[in-house]
Order: C-alpha cells, then structure tokens, then sequence
C-alpha cells in the first residue's frame, strides 16, 4: 500500500495528514516546524512513505532539507496549483490544507518546485536584502516630496547628491517644517549609506564569480543582472532546452483558450519576479542605451517597428534568458555579430 503525506507549514507547528493510496486520512497530527521533529513522527508512523510534500514557501526550502538528509522522499509543490486546488474547500483550515497537499500528492495533480543550492540562497538573500533598501530609499524620498508638496514647494528633478541640498533651501525659514524633514533626510542618508555596502558587496561577489563574469559579457548584464539570474536559475541543467527560461520566469504570453474562444494576454508573470523584472530592464537598456551593435539589439528594434517598444522590450528580455542559459551551458561569451557565430562555427 502506497501512503502519502501532506504537510500544512506554519512558523510553529505543522498540520500533517497521512492517507493511503485509496484516498483514506490514516494518521493526522501537529507536529513542530523542524525537521528532527518530523523526521521522527514519520519514523514512528512504521509506514512505508511513499512521497511527502510541502507548499513552497520561505520555511519550506530549509524543511525540505533536512527532511533529505533524513533519507524520506520529500518534494515542494508550485504554490499557484496548490491554492487552486485547496480554493474549492469551502471551510479553510491548516488540518484541511494538510489534507489537500495529501490528496495533491496522491493524485499527481501537483508541480514540482527546484530547491535551491544553500550558495544561490545567500546571494539572494543579499539581493534581497539590497532591494529592500531600495524600496525603502524611495519611500523616504516620495514622503519628503509629498510633505513639501502640501506647503506649496515643489522639489522638482534632483539628482541624488543634490536631493539634500534641495530639501533644505526649501524648508529654510520653517523651523516647524524642518522639523518633520530632517529626521527624514538623516534616514535617508543611513540607508544610502547601508545600500553602498550591499551594492559593493554584490558586486564583488560577482566579479569573484566565473559564470556571472561570462554573462555580462552581453550587453546590458551587469553585475547585479547576472546574479540574478545565475541565483534564480542555479542549476541550467533542470532546464531541458534553453528557450524555456522565458516560460520559467513568466515572459511568455498568457493564453485563454475555450471551444471558439482563443484569447492570448499579456505575460504570465509566473516564477521568480526578480529575475523577470532584470532580464526586462537588461533588455531595455539593450533597445535604448547601449551604443555598440548586436544581432539582437537589431532583432529587437525589428520587432519594435512591427509591434511596438513595449512588446519588443518583453520579447528581447525572452530572448536574453535564452541566450544567457546558452552561454552558460555551453561556455561561451555573447556573440555581437553573426561573423563570430561563424567563426566559432568554423573552428568547431
């Protein structure tokens, strides 16, 4: 008899629910968030396991590992279908979640979710860590603006050494007013500070990095664009052809298709954001900043005369996740023009 295990995670204990391969609860419990825990709940079980699985999720990742080197058969499942599927129970509670995921596993009707390497998670930790210094810079600066804004003083374009400077000619002479900015601008500029550490950071950790060094010989890949997406991808191999990296990180069109009806949408924005919205300013940058030609800024601008900047920006950022993974697995630096293809060809 085949069994199956779900488990509903939570920051303390976990709701776990075990059922047979008919669809039967066998066993249902509270178990601690650790895996030394429920690594020996399901010892105690004297159940032959057939797979166990948990919602991908930030404790998730660190459950799943530990629950490996315990030797059970553990995998993460896509959120997205897992929340589809448990939305049809009309009473939500984390014992129904728990055997939801169960069923899930049992009937297949679930996706499989890649773990991460413990390297690629401290490197997205630190780009996490950055962007949410950046998030927070801009929320200081819009609250200056918006304070300022009621008084009548408009700061207008700054750029970002002379912001300070034009917050205090304005303020100057309101001592109430200045009152309520300078702990702002002190704030302001901690967090600027903190924010030059984690870019340096990041950016040594890219040149130190042999496959980030190759993917910003494309242009518009820069060091914290190759981090990204070397984080975000980890492994090239769990990839079976290059042209699904698009796919992967939700740059393929959305399609909505039923007897007569065929809509196609915008982009799926699936997988991971970070990567997307990186691959989508390195393509930008391709289409309107950079001066040195390439085939696929040409191919890029093509696309642009035909359908738009906005589609030729998605659809050049598509081709730039392919492109990269194929310099990645296959060793190689980026091809400005078609004559170095046909060296390169040549020479093989």
């Amino acid at each position: 008899m085949d069994y199956y295990v779900g488990i509903d995670v939570s920051v303390k204990d976990s709701s776990v629910c075990v059922v047979d391969g008919k669809g039967k609860t066998v066993k249902e419990a509270k178990v601690a968030s650790e895996p030394e825990a429920l690594a020996e709940f399901f010892a105690g079980l004297g159940l032959p396991l057939t797979l166990v699985g948990l919602e991908a999720g930030p404790l998730s990742q660190w459950l799943h590992a530990g629950l490996e080197e315990a030797g059970i058969e553990v995998v993460l499942m896509e959120t997205r279908k897992v929340q589809a599927a448990l939305s049809a129970m009309p009473v939500k509670t984390d014992r129904n979640d728990a055997r939801g995921i169960a069923q899930l596993l049992r009937t297949g009707f679930f996706t499989e979710v890649y773990r991460k390497s413990d390297e690629s998670q401290e490197a997205r930790a630190l780009l996490t860590a950055r962007k949410l210094l950046v998030n927070s810079l801009i929320d200081v600066e819009q609250s200056i603006r918006g304070i300022l804004r009621g008084f009548g003083l408009k700061v207008g374009p700054t750029t970002k050494p002379t912001f300070e400077a034009r917050i205090h000619d304005l303020a100057e002479g309101r001592d109430a007013l200045a009152g309520a900015i300078d702990p702002l601008l002190i704030a302001r500029r901690a967090i600027r500070e903190q924010l030059a550490v984690l870019d340096k950071r990041a950016r040594v950790l890219a040149r130190q990095d042999e496959i980030c060094q190759r993917l910003m010989t494309a242009p518009g890949v820069g060091a914290l664009t190759a981090l990204t997406f070397k984080t975000g991808v980890d492994d090239p191999a769990r990839f079976g052809h290059s042209r699904a990296v698009g796919a992967h990180f939700g740059l393929t069109p959305r399609r909505y298709q039923s007897g007569e009806t065929d809509i196609v949408g915008s982009i799926t924005k699936c997988g991971d954001a970070a990567v997307r919205s990186a691959l989508y300013e390195a393509a930008l940058s391709i289409l309107t900043k950079v001066q040195k030609h390439s085939v696929l800024q040409a191919w890029g601008l093509h696309v642009a005369k035909r359908r738009g900047m906005k589609r030729a920006i998605v659809a050049v950022a598509r081709k730039l996740g392919t492109i990269l993974h194929r310099m990645w697995t296959d060793g190689t630096d980026f091809f400005w023009s078609r004559a170095e293809m046909s060296e390169l060809a040549a020479t093989a």
